[in-house]
């Protein structure tokens, strides 16, 4: 109600707040909730499984983690295509593991036989030199899910030495600049890094008030937090499925200190480019 002088006092009332009690009583757990909560908790839970052959010296004796200098994260489906396209092989590189999970948008298992359209978060290590990785994510990490999945992941590393570098992809829409983002040339790359990483980064770095988000964020977050080197590049796109143009749009990496020394033939490259989006539309034609 309202005074003379225009000052409004709120009178004390009883209105809603006997709904909200009951509201609140309804909304108890009951023990079958409680079971259900709790199966969906553990169908949660990430399992990361290593396959890493015994004669494999990744692994320190002194405190049973595993060394390594570099690991290259692409996260999203375009970006693990240009890894599969111009640095991965199968006569370099080998599956040391994989990530088993399960959320409301996708499910992996532990299969290393995958299409480029499907899901799946396999690590490879180099042969020559196992104490460098790659890790291909292309399934999505549910929030609630990502701090296992760091947890489990570098949980197994040693951090002294390790350098990480992580590619992902994100629609132009969420670009903020003063200009419409439909005069910018996409896709296009922006970087961002963590206070120890000193290289010179192969790219513009992203503006503010830009923020990163989802897996890659996480694990920017968390090399911040431990102190280790890390780069994000994130290539901006108005195209959502696997697409040649966004996967090139990587190339300037390719010069990279961290990736020049692992390019393959470039001819063999575009081979396998041009091999795994026919398998792309293959897949893609089959729900037409």
């Amino acid at each position: 109600m309202a005074t003379f002088f225009g000052e409004v006092v709120v009178a004390p009332s009883r209105a809603g707040v006997d709904d909200e009690e009951s509201a609140e009583e309804g909304c108890e757990e009951t023990p079958e909730d409680r079971e259900i909560r709790r199966e969906l908790e553990k169908k949660r839970e990430i399992d990361v499984r290593w396959t890493l052959k015994s004669g494999v010296p990744t692994e320190s004796s002194a405190d049973g983690l595993f060394v390594c200098s570099k690991l290259i994260l692409a996260i999203g489906h375009n970006a693990a295509a240009f890894l599969s396209s111009f640095i991965l092989d199968s006569v370099c590189w080998e599956v040391v593991g994989a990530v088993k999970l399960w959320n409301e948008w996708c499910r992996t298992s532990s299969t290393t036989n995958v299409l480029p359209t499907d899901s799946f978060c396999l690590f490879y290590c180099l042969i020559s030199d196992p104490t460098v990785w790659l890790c291909q994510c292309s399934c999505y990490v549910a929030e609630d899910q990502q701090f296992q999945w760091l947890e489990k992941v570098f949980g197994c590393m040693r951090k002294e030495g390790l350098q990480v570098t992580i590619l992902s992809t994100c629609p132009v829409a969420d670009y903020k600049t003063q200009e419409s983002t439909l005069t910018l040339p996409s896709p296009f790359l922006k970087a961002l890094k963590t206070k120890e990483f000193k290289e010179q980064v192969c790219c513009p770095l992203l503006e503010q008030p830009n923020i990163v988000r989802d897996l890659p964020a996480a694990v920017l977050s968390y090399c911040q937090v431990w102190q280790i080197p890390a780069v994000l590049y994130q290539c901006y796109t108005d195209i959502i499925k696997l697409d040649t143009v966004t996967i090139e749009a990587f190339k300037p990496l390719l010069s990279s200190k961290v990736l020049k020394s692992l390019v393959k033939d470039v001819s063999e490259s575009t081979k396998i480019l041009k091999k795994l989006l026919i398998t792309s539309e293959s897949h893609n034609n089959i729900y037409i």
